[in-house]
């Protein structure tokens, strides 16, 4: 009976070094993978401050000039 509790106790014993050691490995994927999302968030981020820099320097609607050089194409020497 004692050699019945001791080999349950062992297979306890290992079991939870098991679990303990897929917990941690767990926790390392969770960790990274919050890394990675704050590094994309940053990567959307200036992404989307570069966009709006390039339509800032795009002709507004009440910007006729520009406008009209881009509508018609400039009439050169013939």
């Amino acid at each position: 009976m004692l050699d019945l509790t001791n080999n349950s106790h062992t297979r306890l014993q290992e079991s939870l070094a098991r679990l303990e050691s897929k917990s941690k490995e767990l926790l390392s994927a969770v960790e990274q993978t919050h890394k990675e999302r704050l590094a994309l968030e940053d990567k959307i981020e200036d992404a989307q401050n570069r966009i709006q820099n390039i339509l800032n320097k795009l002709p507004t609607p009440s910007d006729t000039g520009q406008l009209d050089l881009l509508a018609f194409p400039s009439e050169g020497p013939q």
